[in-house]
């Protein structure tokens, strides 16, 4: 059992830079892939990235390719969302996600494969407003 806690979102204006923490917590973050998801009002939610166990491989959407950066660090089972350049259609509400578990099989798998695969535990979402 994972579980997570978002936090560092908020209201910030077009232009602006956010950083999102997840926190996992139990000794077994570092064998699970993250992903960041969001989903905005009367939308579906949509994938904003992944990162792969170890932290060498990202994956991004293209809607935030560019502007947005995903790291973790597993000696404090964290994973970030470091949001730059923000537009009015990044509002959402976003949330961090544990996907697939190392393992021999998974570990062969490119990072877009994993990004778009099965996420067994959620956060509860945190809110990220941007303004015009």
């Amino acid at each position: 059992q994972v579980q997570l806690v978002e936090s560092g979102g908020g209201l910030v204006q077009a232009g602006g830079s956010l950083r999102l923490s997840c926190v996992a917590s139990g000794r077994t973050f570092s064998t699970y892939a993250m992903g960041w998801f969001r989903q905005a009002p009367g939308k579906d939610r949509e994938s904003v990235g992944a990162i792969s166990w170890h932290g060498a491989n990202t994956y991004y959407a293209d809607s935030v390719k560019g502007r947005f950066t995903i790291s973790r660090d597993n000696a404090k089972n964290t994973v970030y969302l470091l949001m730059n350049n923000l537009k009015p259609d990044d509002t959402a509400v976003y949330y961090c996600a544990a996907g697939a578990p190392f393992s021999p099989w998974t570990s062969t798998l490119d990072i877009e494969t994993i990004a778009k695969g099965k996420y067994d535990y959620w956060g509860q979402g945190t809110q990220v407003t941007v303004s015009s």
